[in-house]
């Protein structure tokens, strides 16, 4: 499959980042859109009830919006978190702390993006199905939990040697 350039406003980072490195890159904001969602969904059902009164208890469905906000504000902080490691939102603070952590990874000769005990095809699936998934959420969310080699920047920039890249 050929190498497609994609051009953004901010520099691209990782155009398919593992699922616990876009959590651990979140900021202070998308913990904030998270709350939100979370709060949004039950208090929407409250006013829709102050506005139309059901006359029934509303405990199981305060309970259901709850966790239906919590899901879908986490949704809605990850994808947030996604678009900056594509570039398509500011994201100085993402570049430095992922030319910080891989240019550690590769001093110490580790490989870049971890090791994965999956075979290539496995991998090379994996990314092409969590390539933009991020964009789907509404339709089926799906994560990118396999480590590949498939992240679309050069990794001379972190520090690799020509020779390591061929390993």
């Amino acid at each position: 499959m050929p190498n497609k350039v994609v051009t953004t406003p901010y520099p691209l980072i990782d155009a398919d980042p593992h699922a616990f490195r876009v959590v651990r890159y979140f900021r202070s904001s998308d913990y904030a859109t998270w709350a939100a969602g979370t709060a949004a969904f039950p208090a929407a059902l409250y006013f829709w009830d102050m506005a139309d009164p059901a006359k029934v208890r509303l405990r199981t469905s305060f309970r259901l919006g709850g966790f239906l906000g919590f899901v879908g504000g986490f949704l809605l902080a990850y994808q947030r978190s996604s678009f900056r490691f594509w570039g398509w939102s500011e994201n100085k603070r993402e570049e430095d702390l992922d030319l910080a952590e891989l240019s550690q990874r590769a001093a110490e000769g580790k490989p870049l993006y971890g090791t994965s005990s999956q075979p290539e095809w496995v991998q090379g699936t994996a990314y092409r199905n969590s390539a933009w998934s991020q964009l789907k959420f509404h339709a089926f969310p799906m994560f990118n939990f396999v480590n590949h080699q498939h992240h679309g920047t050069d990794a001379a920039k972190y520090g690799v040697k020509e020779k390591e890249l061929s390993d």
